[in-house]
């Protein structure tokens, strides 16, 4: 199957329109028309519903969809690979990351860009539970979860474990306690993370079995936010304790210890299993894998 033939389909619907499709690869509206129906030949399928107005597509065209991203991100691998091959003075890092879990991973990507200054990295904020799919569609050579994935030809390996941290502004009334109960916590404002995720569910559900009203009076898109929003006495919240290290250590928030909140967060690496890894990417996971058992190893010295 013609690959520029794919790209010219894909430009369309995303365009919406021949025309516009034309003007964004500089190419004549009849050769896009012409690249379109000669697939729809070679498919024995129309894959568009010409007609008035927007562009529609065919069953055979949505599934086509799909299948043609894999192929086209599939040659952009194949060519990085290729391009990596020397000593990693070429090619790029893609990886697929929430919005938290990037705190995890940024000591490995300052060595990774210290050992590989001429390597780009591009991680993508992506929802944890997109990444799956996304890097067996070729769109990453590596992501971050905070899962396990169902699908077999994906690997899975952990790296980081986190939990739960509630946190308050230091004048705040519980702020010089050393422990805090659950059952405390029912007239305390929350300021949340509106994105839906496993581990607001949990909080949730703990709140429901200490019988405490947990009052997410205010959500915000973002863990930044979250964490100024509180430093600004609008509230407490509870956050990955990863993501609050240096205010914490700054002293521009508290956490509290609340026996109750063991809410353990683990991160794994992902890739696919069923072919090899582009340079760059393995490059990455070696170094992110071979940090994390160090500090492992250093973490039981410690405790011994």
């Amino acid at each position: 199957m013609d690959l520029a033939a794919l790209e010219t389909f894909l430009a369309v619907i995303e365009a919406g329109s021949f025309s516009r499709a034309a003007e964004t690869l500089h190419r004549t509206q009849p050769a896009v028309s012409i690249a379109v129906r000669k697939l729809e030949e070679d498919l024995g399928q129309p894959l568009l519903v010409r007609g008035r107005g927007e562009l529609k597509l065919t069953d055979a065209g949505q599934l086509l969809v799909e299948s043609a991203e894999r192929m086209l991100n599939l040659r952009e691998q194949l060519k990085r690979s290729i391009a990596d091959l020397g000593e990693l003075r070429r090619g790029q890092l893609s990886l697929g990351v929430n919005e938290s879990s990037i705190h995890a991973i940024l000591p490995a990507l300052a060595a990774f860009r210290k050992r590989y200054p001429d390597i780009p990295i591009a991680a993508h904020r992506t929802s944890s539970r997109d990444v799956p799919r996304q890097v067996l569609n070729y769109r990453l050579d590596l992501g971050v979860i905070s899962f396990v994935p169902q699908e077999s030809n994906l690997s899975a390996t952990e790296f980081f474990r986190d939990d739960l941290a509630l946190v308050v502004y230091p004048r705040h009334p519980l702020a010089r306690r050393r422990e805090v109960a659950i059952a405390e916590l029912g007239e305390e404002t929350f300021v949340a993370h509106i994105v839906e995720s496993p581990y607001r569910w949990q909080v949730i559900q703990l709140f429901a079995r200490h019988r405490t009203a947990l009052h997410r009076t205010v959500e915000l898109p973002t863990i930044d936010s979250i964490k100024r929003f509180v430093q600004m006495e609008m509230g407490v919240a509870i956050v990955p304790r990863m993501c609050v290290g240096l205010e914490l250590e700054r002293g521009a928030l508290v956490a509290l210890n609340v026996p109750q909140l063991h809410i353990e967060r683990r991160l794994y690496l992902i890739h696919r299993n069923d072919q090899p890894l582009p340079h760059t990417a393995g490059a990455f996971a070696k170094l992110l894998l071979d940090r994390s058992s160090e500090g492992a190893a250093q973490h039981r010295a410690a405790r011994h």
